[in-house]
Formats: C-alpha cells, sequence, structure tokens
C-alpha cells in the first residue's frame, strides 16, 4: 500500500488482511436494489470522511451459477461536490490480497477527492472475504493465525520443516472449513465483481486509481474488458507472469528488501539520529552488520519484548522476539520512511540486555480467521505453485546466501503448495491487446514490488502504457512519498487525460 496501507499483515505483505473485521454499519445500510445502490451510513469502525457513504451490492457467489447463492459486498463513495466537473467514477481498487477498499477510501479519500476537484465520485469496495463483505473461514488454530507463522520464515539454521507441516496442517484445515465461499476467493472473481458494481452504478465506464496487488486486478479487468476502461492508474505493479502470479510477486520480495534497505541505512547513521536515541551505526555501510548481527543473537537466544496496555492499564509481556520476527519488522519498517524510527527503537531496546523493544502490532498477535483465510486464499486459488519439499530446500538455501536481509522467506514453502484441488481457473496473460488507456507509476525501490518486476508489467502492457518511475523509496507512489512530479502525472492523467508521450523518470 502511502503511510497507512503499508504497514497491514498478509502473506505477501502488500496488503490490509487485519481490517478484515471492519464492516458496514448494523441495519443502517441497505442491499443493492434493482436500480443501483442505496447509500447510507459508514460503520464508524471504517472511520468514515464526512460525506463518505456505504452500501452493499449482491453478487453470484459462483459466476458458473449466476442465479445461484449470492454474496453482499461492501462499496463506499464519496460523490463528488461539483456536478458540473463531474466525469465520471473513479474505482479505489486496493492492495493485498486482503486489503479493503472502504478503508483506504476512508485513508485516502480527501487528498484523492483535492487532486480530482470534483471530476469524479470516488468508489471504492471490500473484495469478497474482506471488511464489510461476506467473509470466508479456514478454522485454523491460533497458533497457524500468526503472521510470523503464515508467513514461512526458515528455522534458524535454514531449515524448512516446521513451515513444510505448517504448511499441510492449514492447507488441510481450509479444504476441510473452507468451502464454496474459500474456493470464490479469486482475482478472476474480483474482476467480475468489480464489473457488477460498474453496472450498479449505471456507468459504461470506469476510471480507477489501483495499488499492489490492486493492479494486477486492474490490468486483469483492462484484458477481459477493454472497451469498459475510461483512465486507468497502475500504482506499484509486480510482474503478472500467469505461470507464477503470487508465487512471483512474494520471491520478488527478497531483491526489494535489498534495494529498499540502504535508504533505511542512510537515516539510522544521520547524526540527528543521535539526538534522538535511535542511531544505530557512524556509518551507513555499517547498519547492516548491527541489524544482521543483532538477528542472529535473537535466534540464539530471543528477547522478551512488551505490549502496551489500553489507557490506564498496565504493559504485559509480549511474544518473544526471534531473529526471524526482527527481519519481519524490518520487512514492514521498509515500506515507508514514516516507520524507520518504529524500528530503529526496536532494535536499539532489542540491543540492551534489560530494554523493553515493542514488537510491530501485526506480530502481537494471532489474526482472526477469516483474515487468515483470505490472506491465503486468493493467492493459492489464483495459480498452481510447486509440491516438491526438496525444490523448496534448494530454493531457500539459494536464497538465503544472496539474500539475506530476507533469511529465505520468499522463496520458502506455503499452504499453496498442498491446496487441494490447485488453482481454481487459469490465470489471465496480461497482453498489449486494447486502448493505449493506462498510465503506470512505481518508485524505483520498492521492497514489495521491485521495480524491476514493474517493468515486466510493463513490457506485457506494451503501447498501452506508459511509467513514470519516482526516485523514491516505499511501496506505493501516487499521493504517497510528496513526489511532486510523480503526483503531477497521475492528477493530470486522470483530470485532463493529458499522459506523458513516453516513459519518464521523476527524480
Amino acid at each position: 500500500m502511502t503511510a497507512n496501507h503499508g504497514r497491514r499483515a498478509s502473506l505477501l505483505g502488500l496488503s490490509a488482511a487485519l481490517v478484515a473485521g471492519l464492516g458496514l454499519a448494523a441495519g443502517g445500510v441497505a442491499p443493492a436494489s434493482a436500480a443501483g445502490l442505496d447509500w447510507g451510513v459508514c460503520d464508524p469502525a471504517v472511520k468514515p470522511l464526512p460525506g463518505q457513504q456505504c452500501a452493499a451490492l449482491s453478487v453470484p457467489l459462483d459466476y458458473a451459477d449466476p442465479d445461484g447463492e449470492q454474496i453482499r459486498l461492501a462499496v463506499s463513495r464519496i460523490a463528488s461536490t461539483r456536478p458540473d466537473a463531474r466525469r465520471g467514477t473513479l474505482m479505489v481498487i486496493p492492495g493485498g490480497p486482503g486489503s479493503s477498499g472502504v478503508q483506504r477510501l476512508a485513508q485516502k479519500g480527501a487528498a484523492l477527492a483535492k487532486e480530482m476537484d470534483g471530476a469524479y465520485d470516488l468508489v471504492a469496495f471490500d473484495p469478497r472475504g474482506i471488511g464489510g463483505s461476506d467473509k470466508a473461514r479456514c478454522g485454523l488454530d491460533e497458533g497457524d493465525r500468526w503472521m510470523m507463522t503464515l508467513r514461512s520464515w526458515p528455522g534458524a539454521d535454514g531449515g524448512i520443516d516446521e513451515n513444510v507441516a505448517r504448511s499441510k496442517r492449514i492447507a488441510e484445515a481450509c479444504a476441510r472449513n473452507g468451502g464454496a465461499m474459500l474456493r470464490g476467493l479469486t482475482t478472476a472473481n474480483q474482476v467480475r465483481d468489480l464489473d457488477q458494481l460498474r453496472k450498479a452504478l449505471g456507468e459504461r465506464k470506469l476510471s480507477a486509481w489501483s495499488v499492489s496487488y490492486g493492479t494486477y486486478v486492474a490490468a486483469a479487468y483492462a484484458e477481459r474488458f477493454p472497451g469498459r476502461t475510461d483512465r486507468w492508474v497502475l500504482d506499484s505493479s509486480n510482474d503478472p507472469d500467469p505461470k507464477r502470479v503470487a508465487r512471483g510477486w512474494l520471491d520478488g520480495m527478497a531483491q526489494g528488501a535489498e534495494d529498499r534497505f540502504p535508504d533505511f541505512a542512510d537515516w539510522a547513521a544521520h547524526p540527528d539520529r543521535a539526538v534522538e536515541g535511535v542511531r544505530l551505526a557512524e556509518r551507513p555501510e555499517d547498519v547492516r552488520a548491527v541489524v544482521m548481527d543483532l538477528a542472529g543473537r535473537l535466534d540464539r537466544e530471543p528477547h522478551a519484548t512488551v505490549l502496551p496496555g489500553a489507557p490506564g492499564e498496565p504493559a504485559r509481556p509480549g511474544p518473544p522476539l526471534t531473529g526471524s520476527m526482527l527481519l519481519q519488522s524490518l520487512q514492514l519498517a521498509l515500506y515507508s520512511d514514516a516507520f524507520f524510527p518504529s524500528f530503529a527503537r526496536l532494535v536499539t531496546e532489542a540491543l540492551d540486555p534489560q530494554g523493553e523493544p515493542v514488537p510491530p502490532r501485526e506480530l502481537a498477535g494471532p489474526m482472526p480467521d477469516d483474515a487468515a483465510a483470505i490472506t491465503v486464499g486468493v493467492i493459492c486459488n489464483d495459480v498452481d505453485w510447486p509440491a516438491s519439499v526438496a525444490a523448496y530446500e534448494r530454493a531457500v538455501a539459494k536464497n538465503r546466501e544472496r539474500f539475506p536481509l530476507t533469511a529465505g522467506m520468499p522463496a520458502n514453502i506455503t499452504p499453496c503448495s498442498f491446496w487441494k484441488g490447485g488453482a481454481a481457473e487459469k490465470p489471465v496473460r496480461i497482453t498489449d491487446r486494447g486502448p493505449s488507456d493506462i498510465l503506470m507509476i512505481q518508485n524505483l525501490r520498492d521492497p514489495a514490488t521491485p521495480h524491476a518486476k514493474g517493468m515486466a508489467m510493463r513490457r506485457a502492457l506494451g503501447d498501452r502504457a506508459r511509467l513514470v518511475s519516482v526516485d523514491h523509496g516505499g511501496h506505493g507512489s501516487y499521493l504517497g512519498n510528496g513526489n511532486a512530479c510523480g503526483d503531477r502525472a497521475v492528477t493530470r492523467f486522470l483530470t485532463e487525460g493529458v499522459r506523458p508521450e513516453r516513459d519518464v523518470l521523476c527524480r
């Protein structure tokens, strides 16, 4: 996801699975009617903006049986306040898989509305399984619902036996308890659901701002419905290779961490950090050794942590801080410069035998079962994953040596390797067929969707797209890092239809 969307939990680290418990106000929203959507108040838990409205849309659970069981999707909008300037609807498509579109609209709606200046109604929805939409469940044991267990961090010695056993256990529980709802969590269904929403809104075409995993959804929509796209923005794309899809995205995080870490090292070695009490080294080139040496020490002897209590309540013990948890905390911190101080403070406290490090909230407790289900459901349903344990052992060993910051996690086995039934349908291949109405924007140093992976999407789209590369680190570019050149390019495209004649670099 953009400081707000970067620190959410998902297997890919691209999303907001922890918001999956948020819904619509009970009794406050009517379902979609045949004539469109009945807008009402939003659940206060969404923290809606003034004027933000919510509704519900019914869509088929299984599009092969369109008149069969229906499920409910949470929808939200911020209507244009300038009818004379309005030119259509701009969809805000969140990342993940596992992010709430309704909550992303609440987070980014004010800034986006200011940029659009009444040109669009801003609309988002919670994909099936997320937020206020109907949920899937796997019935996982609590110990299998932690981010540190859903993510396949190898053992301190690089072994993956525990990852293999847990992956089998999760896949079996999901097959036993997930049913049709879990099986329906796919990118293809999110594309179909988006088109149902287009119809309910009464729009012939849609414009869109998609982020992270949402760019794959947006690209798949443009592939399937090229005549229904107007001005289409892909922010922080990944490689759409249909043979790998999410498996390739996860693997790319290893290079992404290496691309991004120098930004943190420069920050952590700056003299200003000494005043703040979080300077990790006097030279940027020494910061890596501080972090990696600490990770090794924590693998040998984990450090106790504390969790802040509610107002008026004392702190309580947290989970032990291991080397893997430290590196996972680093991966979360690399999403935004705004997260650097908290990670540096974690390192500083962990270096002190008497310190009291506070782990990131994403790592401090188990996910709800429905959030865990969406975390694995889409990526396992979208494409077949290899099943050879020996191949994963070799890949992890190689990956650990080449990319120590992620310790082999991006190459490791997941529940998808034991997923019952394999892919739900054939993955989409993104091509250059269709109107030239796509603008891509991508940070050069993105820890989750590396620029090199975004270039694979650029090549797939061919002359359909133009790319704005931004010389910045972090995940999510537009309205996310303060780069005026990049923001201006996207705003001008969405509001005026003006797109760069060729790919450009924003310094």
